[in-house]
């Protein structure tokens, strides 16, 4: 049986009549078109799928949407043109931290989240905060270098 569920996406009030258990990732990408949200393992397991939920990192593929009534929940679309989000980008960019970019949705959502979190945080806290996060190409030593370089560009 389908439900109203209302909730923020990417800064704007939203809603949609869908069924509770339908899962966050479907509709992120089906219903909203919100493409960054990749889907890898369907398990929790990979981080491709890594959105923002009231200011938390989840595994959207994990999340029925019936939870997230009254919730925020925030994309690469709703980061990328924020100052953090640029940042984050111009840093993923220079430190070569990008290659197939299945990844990197889901390890700018990780970077902002830790530069939310953390006001200067060490390499082995990136580390331990993008662990949920799997890359198959780059290595994390580029990654880890991206969002070191996005935290030194400046005060949030």
């Amino acid at each position: 049986m389908k439900q109203k569920i209302p909730f923020i996406l990417n800064g704007k009030d939203v809603s949609l009549q869908v069924d509770p258990l339908k899962r966050l990732i479907d509709i992120l990408r089906d219903d909203f078109s919100m493409i960054s949200v990749k889907e890898g393992c369907g398990e929790g397991e990979c981080g491709a799928c890594s959105v923002l939920l009231d200011g938390e990192i989840v595994n959207s593929c994990l999340i029925p949407v019936g939870t997230v009534a009254g919730s925020s929940i925030e994309t690469v679309e709703g980061i990328r043109d924020s100052e953090s989000g640029k940042r984050i980008i111009q840093a993923f960019a220079a430190e070569g931290a990008v290659q197939c970019g299945y990844c990197t949705p889901g390890m700018m959502v990780g970077a902002e989240w830790i530069l939310r979190k953390y006001k200067n945080p060490t390499a082995e806290e990136i580390r331990i905060a993008l662990s949920g996060n799997l890359c198959r190409c780059t290595g994390y030593d580029m990654i880890i270098n991206a969002v070191e370089a996005a935290v030194k560009g400046g005060e949030l």
